[in-house]
């Protein structure tokens, strides 16, 4: 059975979408109500800005959405999804993908979360980091261990695990974490503690944009990072996503469970190759591919 999988935030180069644009009529005709709907030309950002200046939250999360968004929908007939799941922002173009949100209101509430979501790093500053080589449970245990606010926020793949929070828990919890037995624990360069109680200022933003907006049954099941389960009801796939913002992304037990439900083949919806590596970490039974994985 075919799945298909979007990325998330850090999947961004310069001149993602842009063959899309010059030689598909609908890439062009979306990417082009893209920047009427945004109030500003995210394109000329993408195609030929700089790497700065796509590293910006309110320009990244709305580039990586329409990049994927608009390679599944130009596949036509191709887009023949039996589940789908996104990775963090992923999930929005997921949700696209498979008709549960219009594109306009899918780009709207992505621009909403960039701008919540900037405004809450800026208010109490975060961090986050990768720790490579501990299972999941012994992270989690370091976690509750460190004083202050520090939690897992993206369970990657067996031995790669995302910890996010205060700057001084997240280090804290590395030194620990490499007491411990791990790889490595390497901050990253983000500015603000995604997918972690940080985050409550731009979950209730958030929340009431997705409120207001409309969601329908979307054609196949999506498989939410909140809890890693299939999902095709309306209202229960609005409180998962308001929920993300502050949730930990279950992706390790979400490609687990689409696997035990049938898949076998997952195309990468977007820029980069990130997925598919997580993916093949996952299981090596289940093909994993892209399509304009760009670099």
């Amino acid at each position: 059975m075919k799945a298909f999988v979007f990325p998330g935030q850090g999947a961004q180069f310069v001149g993602m979408g842009k063959d899309l644009y010059e030689s598909n009529a609908l890439a062009k005709e979306l990417f082009d109500k893209a920047n009427e709907v945004l109030g500003f030309h995210i394109t000329d950002i993408m195609f030929d800005g700089t790497a700065e200046e796509l590293k910006q939250t309110k320009v990244t999360q709305p580039a990586v959405f329409l990049h994927s968004v608009i390679s599944a929908l130009c596949l036509g007939d191709d887009f023949q999804p039996a589940m789908v799941a996104g990775h963090s922002l992923g999930e929005f173009s997921a949700l696209v993908a498979a008709g549960a949100l219009s594109f306009e209101d899918g780009l709207k509430l992505v621009h909403a979360r960039a701008l919540a979501m900037q405004k809450a790093c800026e208010a109490v500053p975060g961090t986050m980091a990768a720790i490579i080589g501990l299972p999941d449970e012994k992270v989690e245990e370091v976690c509750a261990s460190v004083a202050g606010t520090v939690v897992p926020a993206n369970y990657n793949c067996p031995g790669q695990l995302v910890i996010s929070g205060e700057v001084d828990a997240v280090n804290a919890a590395c030194e620990k974490m490499k007491e411990a037995g791990a790889k490595r624990a390497l901050p990253l360069p983000v500015s603000g503690a995604f997918h972690s109680p940080l985050m409550q200022p731009a979950k209730e933003e958030l929340q009431a944009a997705i409120e207001a907006t409309e969601f329908k049954a979307p054609k196949c099941p999506v498989y939410q990072n909140v809890d890693a389960q299939p999902h095709t009801d309306a209202a229960e796939i609005k409180a998962n996503l308001i929920a993300q913002l502050t949730g930990s992304v279950r992706w390790t037990a979400s490609v687990q469970n689409m696997i035990a439900d049938g898949a076998d083949d997952f195309t990468e919806c977007g820029p980069g190759k990130a997925l598919q590596g997580m993916i093949g970490r996952i299981s090596r039974d289940v093909q994993a591919h892209g399509i304009n994985a760009g670099e």
